[in-house]
């Protein structure tokens, strides 16, 4: 691996996703856990940010959340970030995506390339072919006055590509990391493309978010090699929340994060 720790000299911002938060909700078809509740105590534990991606399946955050959290983050003076598929048209019960942040009007949205159903982001935008249709997703929301993440992965021409599509930032996936953490062979190669990557966008003026499958085990290094402005984080910080209770947790990532 590189020489990048200790490269950080700023606080990485943490946006918490209270994905898994709406989803324990609504299995129960109920208000229980609250998730403005249980958002504000977030917030209050010093989170910089709340993070969620609305499907249209409806399966954890829904369109009414958005906008109960969007007045939430305002009125706490934090940042909201909205991820998803900006080509998610509307359905019954779903407005479509960029519909939802003409609506909301987040300080953030994070554009990821998934399928209707998918399970979870598992890979970058493929920014290589013609992206006419994205392009006017990232124009449209920037002159809203929302900052644009795209959510790609570690590879110089996808970066060059995100810059050269008007994003201000990119949210560097971060699974294959995460995936050979405890593989002391591969992981330092691995760690290395997002030095790299983080390295080239600073060179090109591109911000630099980070999110998948990162927790308290495998952040540290993560952010001791790689300059990043902000990492989003739910389902482990959830988790680890049955542990050590939700502010606790909080303020254990935020350590890290300092």
């Amino acid at each position: 691996m590189r020489k990048g720790c200790g490269r950080n000299k700023k606080m990485t911002n943490l946006s918490v996703n209270v994905n898994k938060v709406a989803w324990l909700r609504n299995a129960r078809e109920g208000t229980t856990p609250d998730l403005i509740d249980l958002s504000s105590k977030i917030i209050l534990a010093g989170a910089a940010g709340i993070t969620v991606h609305p499907r249209p399946d409806l399966r954890h955050i829904r369109p009414a959340d958005v906008k109960d959290l969007r007045l939430l983050t305002k009125d706490l003076s934090v940042e909201l970030n909205v991820e998803g598929n900006p080509l998610s048209g509307k359905s019954d019960s779903y407005p479509g995506f960029m519909e939802l942040l003409r609506e909301t009007l987040p300080d953030q949205c994070t554009f990821v390339p998934d399928a209707e159903h998918q399970l979870t982001s598992d890979h970058g935008w493929n920014l290589l072919n013609k992206n006419s249709n994205l392009k006017e997703c990232i124009d449209e929301a920037s002159q809203l006055g929302i900052r644009v993440s795209l959510f790609v992965d570690p590879d110089k021409k996808h970066l060059e590509s995100a810059k050269e599509l008007g994003a201000s930032r990119v949210e560097l996936y971060t699974g294959p990391y995460a995936d050979n953490f405890s593989n002391k062979d591969s992981v330092g190669k691995i760690l290395n493309s997002y030095i790299t990557a983080s390295d080239y966008c600073r060179s090109i003026n591109l911000g630099v978010n980070a999110g998948h499958d990162l927790n308290l085990k495998n952040l540290i290094l993560f952010l001791q090699s790689v300059e990043v402005d902000e990492v989003s984080i739910g389902q482990a910080l959830i988790a680890d929340s049955l542990i050590y209770g939700l502010e606790d947790t909080v303020s254990r990532y935020l350590n890290i994060c300092k």
